[in-house]
């Protein structure tokens, strides 16, 4: 039996063509889209997806409460999902001045500092599209131009592979640093058993290769060891670059560099890629001086 299990996922995290991904819950299919939506430039797209959002997790709540002591583990993980898109979404404020102004003020001062240190680096932005797949996308950009992967091939769909793969494969690594089912301050988050399922673990695994859903740090990392690559990652505030560094990269190897907002949009967070104003061995060098 338990080889029989190990198969079947080994196949759903092989390639696209060798076995097509299981079909993705329509409810969780429409959270992710909502998720993207938030960070359009629309504030009656931004608008719409608040709306739909706070809807949506009034129903999940209602839903966890009739299923009392009954909940499994995954409705309390889909419940702390729509919570943390509510909390979200109940950020924006689009008929609120003053909540304007504030967000305004402090994605100019987040653009400020980020040019400043593009500027510094030899590099600028090449803008991705806020459409939930913006780090896996941001990344496939750099891989190509770095050579490291195709151009043909550079895309979201083999990053998202490329990061749950790993992921996957090595759990020990990444599973004490993944959300518990009930969630970042629930009863035993911070114990052994506040770790996720193995069920739990699969299916994060299966939405970061098949859905929207955004990356953060645990795919960073993933993605530059699986593509054996230093990321930085530039962004406002201190240290303006945060470095993910694989096991076995060469100290002198061209890192990918992205740019991280996140206010960029007025809400939620963005992936950028850098691309360099003049070569990439200038930009290596400048790297080395900064970050010495």
């Amino acid at each position: 039996m338990a080889g029989s299990k190990r198969n079947k996922m080994k196949k759903a995290f092989s390639p696209p063509q060798a076995n097509p991904p299981p079909p993705v819950d329509d409810d969780e299919d429409l959270m992710n889209d909502l998720l993207a939506e938030l960070d359009s430039r629309s504030e009656v797209v931004q608008a719409e997806s608040a709306s739909v959002i706070n809807e949506m997790q009034c129903n999940k709540e209602a839903e966890i409460l009739e299923k009392g002591s009954k909940q499994t583990a995954k409705s309390r993980f889909e419940a702390r999902q729509a919570r943390k898109a509510a909390a979200m979404s109940q950020g924006y404020t689009p008929d609120d001045p003053e909540a304007d102004a504030r967000l305004e003020r402090a994605a100019k001062e987040e653009e400020v500092q980020i040019k400043r240190t593009c500027d510094e680096l030899g590099v600028q932005i090449h803008e991705i599209n806020p459409d939930g797949h913006c780090l896996f996308s941001a990344i496939a950009d750099q891989l190509s131009l770095l050579n490291i992967v195709p151009p043909n091939e550079a895309n979201f769909v083999i990053v998202r592979r490329a990061a749950s793969g790993y992921i996957y494969t090595h759990p020990d690594d990444f599973l004490p640093f993944l959300p518990c089912a009930s969630g970042e301050d629930g009863i035993g988050a911070t114990d052994n058993t506040g770790l996720m399922s193995p069920q739990a673990f699969e299916q994060y695994c299966l939405t970061i290769r098949d859905t929207g859903a955004w990356g953060g740090e645990p795919e960073i990392l993933a993605l530059s060891r699986a593509f054996n690559v230093p990321i930085h990652v530039i962004q406002g505030g201190k240290p303006p670059v945060v470095v993910h560094n694989p096991m076995e990269a060469s100290p002198h190897r061209s890192p990918v560099l992205i740019s991280y907002h996140r206010r960029m949009y007025g809400l939620g967070e963005h992936y950028n890629s850098l691309r360099p104003k003049s070569g990439l061995t200038h930009v290596a060098d400048k790297l080395h001086s900064m970050l010495a």
